[in-house]
């Protein structure tokens, strides 16, 4: 990669960030349905067309903050070491992330994160746009579990379906807690309980072929 090619990469990257941190800021703001894209590019003095290169759809510029999560779930199944199983590597690493109070777990205190996901999980369209997510994740888990010889295409498809669900499950059900009142504190050991249990049933399926 030339110096001109790396500048203008660079200068890409902080217009896509820009765009997102200015348009999550003014949905947090005014409320997601109430900001257009028009908002946006105009709060970041770009034009339209110029935003849908970077943002196919206004969702996008919402979920482009859990984007570096893409692919994170094959990524420890290919990067575990040989001791672990991958059930038993995506497991620990869960756990990992709820200890770290990783806002992807849904366990997270801090009031921004909070507000983001407050919209994230009661605004319709940043859902089913959730689900176009999960697929590309459920896509490249199948890849990485097709790798360790656990199965063939469909099994492995079949689950990390099942994987990726638990881990949207499991968040969603770790914002409800928080929602309703409780610190993060308070629901931690729960929501570490919780994963066992996912966990549990997804070896009772899957343990014979990724345990």
């Amino acid at each position: 990669m030339t110096d001109e090619t790396g500048l203008r990469e660079r200068k890409k990257q902080r217009t896509r960030q820009a765009l997102s941190d200015t348009a999550i800021e003014l949905f947090l703001k005014r409320g997601f349905d109430k900001v257009s894209v028009a908002d946006v590019a105009a709060a970041v003095e770009v034009s339209k067309p110029t935003l849908f290169r970077y943002f196919p759809a206004k969702e996008d510029l919402a979920l482009h903050r859990i984007a570096d999560h893409q692919g994170e779930a094959a990524r420890v199944v290919r990067d575990r070491t040989p001791a672990h199983s991958p059930l038993a590597a995506l497991r620990a690493h869960f756990h990992e992330r709820l200890d770290a109070h990783d806002p992807v777990t849904g366990l997270n205190g801090n009031a921004t994160v909070r507000a983001f996901n407050d919209m994230l999980y009661t605004t319709p369209s940043l859902l089913a746009r959730l689900v176009r997510y999960a697929d590309r994740d459920e896509e490249l888990l199948a890849g990485a579990l097709l790798e360790t010889g656990g199965g063939d295409g469909l099994t492995a498809g079949l689950a990390a379906a099942q994987i990726i669900t638990v881990h949207q499950r499991l968040a969603q059900e770790n914002w409800r807690k928080l929602a309703s009142g409780r610190t993060v504190t308070e629901a931690l050991p729960e929501a570490h309980a919780d994963a066992d249990l996912a966990y549990d049933l997804l070896g009772a399926g899957l343990g014979p072929r990724f345990g």
